[in-house]
C-alpha cells in the first residue's frame, strides 16, 4: 500500500513536523495516531517516517530512512498573467508536470485589474503548488516568483535555453527545438525557460524584445490554444523529452 506523502513545515536531521492546516487535517480527518507510517518531504529529500506524537496544531515524525525520489525537471515557466481561475489551473498542472519555477509576467495585454491584483495572489498560487506537489508526490516545491514586468525579467541573464511559444511561428516545432538543444548538450541536461503569452498574445514590441534577448520562437501546431492549454501542452512535451 502506498504511504501518504506530506511536506514538512519544520524539520531537523532526524525529525519533522506538520503544523497548521496540515496537522489539523491529519488529526481531525485522518485520525492520525503515533506509530502510523508516512513519507515526509524535508529539506529537498524524501524520508520514510513514523508519527511520534500528535497534537491538534502539530504532528511530529521521526525520520527513519531516506528513500529515492525524482527531482524537478529544469523547466521554468514564464506565464503571462491571465484570468485567475484559469491561471490557477495552469499553475496546479504545471506543478504536477514537474516544473521547477513559475514566473508570473506582467505583459502589455495583461488586463489592468488582473495586473493590479496579481501581487496579492502570489501566496495563493504558492499554496496551490504546495497542494499539487503533495497530490503528485513531488519531493520539492516549484518556486513561484513575485509578478514582474516582461522587460525586467528578460534582462535577467540565465544559462537556460530560452523558448518563446508563438502563434506567428509555423516552421519550427517545440519538439524540434528541445531535441536540438538536448543533442547539443550531450550528457548534461540543459535548463529550459518557456514563455507563454496572455490572452490576445504578445504585442509586436514584446516580440521584438524577445528577439533582442535571443529567445527562439517555436510553434505548438496550427491551432490557436488558450494560454493555460499552451502552458500544459508545452510542459507535457518538454517533460516527455527530458
Amino acid at each position: 500500500m502506498t504511504r501518504r506523502r506530506w511536506i514538512a513545515d519544520t524539520f531537523t536531521a532526524t525529525t519533522a513536523s506538520l503544523t497548521g492546516a496540515q496537522a489539523e487535517h491529519l488529526t481531525r480527518v485522518l485520525r492520525a495516531q503515533p506509530g502510523i507510517e508516512a513519507d515526509i518531504v524535508a529539506n529537498g529529500r524524501v524520508y520514510h517516517a513514523v508519527i511520534s506524537s500528535v497534537h491538534h496544531q502539530e504532528v511530529s515524525f521521526t525520520l527513519l530512512k531516506e528513500i529515492p525520489f525524482e527531482r524537478a525537471l529544469p523547466m521554468t515557466l514564464l506565464l503571462a498573467i491571465f484570468k485567475f481561475d484559469r491561471m490557477e489551473w495552469a499553475i496546479e498542472k504545471a506543478t504536477e508536470l514537474g516544473v521547477s519555477a513559475i514566473v508570473p509576467i506582467l505583459a502589455r495585454r495583461t488586463e489592468k485589474h488582473l495586473a493590479q491584483a496579481a501581487a496579492k495572489r502570489v501566496e495563493r498560487w504558492r499554496r496551490i503548488t504546495h497542494e499539487a506537489a503533495k497530490q503528485s508526490r513531488r519531493a520539492d516545491l516549484p518556486t513561484v516568483e513575485d509578478p514582474v514586468a516582461l522587460p525586467a525579467r528578460l534582462q535577467q541573464q540565465t544559462p537556460a535555453q530560452h523558448i518563446l511559444l508563438s502563434e506567428e511561428e509555423h516552421s519550427i516545432a517545440l519538439r524540434e527545438s528541445i531535441t536540438t538543444a538536448l543533442d547539443a548538450a550531450g550528457p548534461e541536461l540543459p535548463a529550459f525557460e518557456f514563455a507563454i503569452g496572455p490572452e490576445g498574445g504578445w504585442t509586436p514590441e514584446e516580440f521584438a524584445l524577445f528577439q533582442q534577448h535571443q529567445w527562439q520562437a517555436v510553434s505548438l501546431g496550427p491551432r490557436i490554444l488558450r494560454a493555460e492549454t499552451a502552458a500544459i501542452a508545452t510542459l507535457a512535451i518538454a517533460s516527455a523529452l527530458l
